[in-house]
């Protein structure tokens, strides 16, 4: 049985959950990239392994893969309308709406090409996706190698971009995750200028928050608090420098941290992190971090040939 470790505090306190998962002989993932729930609380776990998208029940009994075909480098995936999933693929640079079986409805952008580097054209190393709650339309983040946001309709039309590289206000240096709340609010991270960024449907600024460091992702649960995966230490700054990350912290709509869960420090023991990189919220708010742990390993030495790179922390 997996060692119990108790993290957060207040009113976010949670059991860490290690080797949860039952996965079939021969199926593992050398990282995940994201997560998402479904309405019956199953979780997807877009993962960098053999097969890509693998899906189990809320007890961590595997169900079904899919995506062996389609993906070329996993790095998102949010829950849409219609209890469909939207598939960010920064290698293929394109998202792809998919049906809970893994047929793909929609594909934006086009596969296997990438727009010029900082253009603003989609995409260049396109990262994650929301979609407003309202309207059905679609957010993307864009990128890596690009600088900004995309807003389609619901059927994939692209209706106006923003952002460009900067430390301004509505430029970004890495727009690496996105979220929207029920009013329609759009959340992005905008990792390494450590800050989220908060605009209207319009793609207007309307604020920002500087109180994290390198936000990696971000997911609005149903009460509309915000949690946010910090991925903490960076190339230049030392992984013992303490209370940066890498960690999940919680926010309220106004900015303010409410907690922050994972003090623990970097490295592999229960209740620490190395690179959380996806993250969401089942109903009963019950945390899933995914972590590309052997990709930011190796920025700094030679990673483990098996490395833990997903948590489950269940609400107590």
């Amino acid at each position: 049985m997996s060692q119990q470790v108790l993290i957060g505090g207040g009113d976010f306190v949670y059991k860490v959950i290690e080797k949860w998962e039952s996965l079939p002989g021969g199926f593992y993932w050398r990282e995940t990239a994201g997560v998402a729930t479904d309405d019956q609380d199953n979780i997807y776990i877009f993962n960098r392994g053999d097969h890509p998208m693998i899906v189990l029940d809320r007890n961590g009994n595997f169900i079904k893969s899919w995506g062996e075909d389609i993906f070329t480098r996993p790095h998102g995936v949010s829950r849409g309308p219609d209890n469909t999933l939207y598939c960010t693929d920064d290698g293929d640079h394109t998202v792809r709406q998919c049906t809970l079986d893994g047929k793909v409805l929609l594909t934006l952008g086009r596969p296997g090409i990438a727009s010029p580097p900082f253009s603003g054209v989609p995409f260049s190393r396109c990262t994650h996706t929301a979609t407003d709650p309202n309207t059905g339309e679609i957010y993307v983040s864009d990128g890596y190698t690009n600088a900004s946001v995309h807003k389609f309709s619901p059927d994939g039309k692209l209706l106006f971009s923003w952002g460009s590289p900067g430390v301004g206000e509505s430029e970004f240096n890495i727009v690496h995750n996105i979220a929207t709340d029920k009013d329609g609010y759009v959340y992005v991270c905008d990792r390494e200028n450590h800050r989220i960024q908060v605009f209207n449907r319009n793609g207007d600024f309307e604020t920002l928050w500087a109180n994290v460091h390198r936000p990696c992702a971000i997911f609005i649960d149903h009460n509309e608090l915000i949690y946010v995966a910090e991925l903490g230490f960076g190339t230049l700054i030392s992984k013992a420098v303490p209370n940066i990350g890498p960690r999940v912290t919680v926010l309220n709509k106004q900015g303010q941290v409410l907690q922050r869960i994972g003090d623990l420090g970097y490295g592999l023991e229960p209740g620490q992190f190395i690179a959380p990189h996806g993250l969401c919220l089942d109903s009963n708010c019950n945390i899933y971090v995914a972590e590309v742990a052997s990709t930011a390993m190796s920025h700094h030495g030679t990673p483990p040939d098996s490395v833990r790179s997903f948590q489950k922390l269940q609400k107590i």
